[in-house]
C-alpha cells in the first residue's frame, strides 16, 4: 500500500508539472519558440496574483480570475513588440531573447520583492483531504490534476475545434501560405502566448497556493516544464500532461527510497525516455 499511495501521490504531482508545461508547449507546437522566460513568467503570475490579493484581500482563486488577463495582455505584448521581431529559420536570437527576458524579470522581482519566501494562502482547503480507502489525498494536489486535465482538454478543443485553432494550425503548417490565406501570423503568435500566459498563471497560482515561491525559482520550473514537454512529444498537449504525471512519479518515488533522490529521479526518467523514445511518448503527428 505505500508504494501504491507513493504512486497516486506522484501523479497528483505530475498534474502541477502538466501545468507548467501546457502554456510551453501550446507555444513550441505553434511557432516552434522554447521561451526560456517561461518559468519566471510564471513566477511573475505568481506574484501578480500576490499583489492583488493584498489590494483586494480577495482568495487566490479569485484572483487569478483578475491576474490571468493581465497575463494575457502581457503575453500579447511582449510577443508583439518583442519576439515576433526575432522569429525566424535561426533559432539563437529567441533563445538569447527569452534569456534576457528571464534575467530581467528574475530581476525585477528581486528588487521590487526582495529574496524572501512568499505564499498565496487559500485558507482551510489547503490542510483538507480525501480518503480513499488506505490511500490520503490532499484536496489541493487533486484540485491540480483536475485543473490540468481540464486545461488541456479546452486547449486542444480550442486548437482543433475553432476557428482560432484552424489559425493555429494553418500557421504552424506554413506561416507563409497561411498570409496568402488572409492569416496575420504575427497577430496568430500574439495570440498563442497571451493563452500560454493565461495557462502560466492558473499554474502560479497552484504553485503558490502548494508551496513558498520567490523570484529565483523560475529557471527550476521551466526544467520541470521542459522535460514535460519532451517526454510527452513536442506539440502534443495530452503527451504534456503524461510528461508530468511520468515526472511526478518518478520524484515520488525516487523520495520514497530516498528524500535527496527526489529531484535526481525525475531527470533521470527524462533521459530514460529520450533514450528508448526519441520524439516522447506521444509525438504530435500521432495526436
Amino acid at each position: 500500500m505505500i508504494w501504491l499511495d507513493t504512486l497516486v501521490q506522484g501523479i497528483l504531482l505530475g498534474g502541477l508539472y502538466a501545468l507548467f508545461a501546457a502554456g510551453l508547449s501550446l507555444v513550441f507546437g505553434i511557432m516552434r519558440l522554447v521561451n526560456l522566460a517561461h518559468g519566471d513568467l510564471i513566477v511573475l503570475g505568481a506574484y501578480l496574483i500576490l499583489g492583488v490579493m493584498h489590494v483586494t484581500g480577495l482568495h487566490p482563486f479569485v484572483a487569478v480570475l483578475i491576474a490571468a488577463p493581465v497575463m494575457f495582455g502581457l503575453g500579447w505584448l511582449l510577443q508583439t513588440h518583442v519576439l515576433n521581431r526575432v522569429l525566424g529559420d535561426d533559432i539563437l536570437p529567441p533563445l538569447l531573447v527569452t534569456f534576457g527576458l528571464s534575467v530581467v524579470i528574475q530581476n525585477g522581482l528581486l528588487e521590487s520583492f526582495s529574496a524572501n519566501s512568499q505564499k498565496l494562502t487559500a485558507g482551510a482547503i489547503e490542510a483538507q483531504s480525501v480518503q480513499l480507502g488506505p490511500i490520503s489525498m490532499g484536496v489541493m494536489p487533486l484540485l491540480t490534476l483536475a485543473s490540468a486535465v481540464g486545461v488541456i482538454f479546452l486547449l486542444n478543443q480550442l486548437f482543433y475545434r475553432t476557428a482560432l485553432g484552424r489559425a493555429f494550425r494553418a500557421t504552424s503548417d506554413d506561416a507563409t501560405t497561411a498570409q496568402l490565406m488572409g492569416i496575420s501570423p504575427s497577430r496568430v503568435f500574439a495570440m498563442a502566448t497571451g493563452i500560454a500566459l493565461v495557462v502560466a498563471t492558473v499554474a502560479a497560482m497552484y504553485l503558490g497556493t502548494r508551496a513558498n515561491f520567490d523570484p529565483s525559482i523560475g529557471p527550476a520550473r521551466l526544467l520541470y516544464a521542459f522535460e514535460a514537454v519532451i517526454i510527452g512529444g513536442l506539440g502534443s498537449l495530452w503527451g504534456t500532461l503524461a510528461g508530468g504525471i511520468v515526472i511526478g512519479v518518478a520524484q515520488a518515488l525516487g523520495a520514497a527510497v530516498n528524500p535527496e533522490w527526489q529531484i535526481l529521479s525525475g531527470h533521470i526518467a527524462f533521459v530514460l525516455v529520450l533514450l528508448l523514445r526519441p520524439r516522447g511518448l506521444f509525438p504530435r503527428a500521432n495526436d
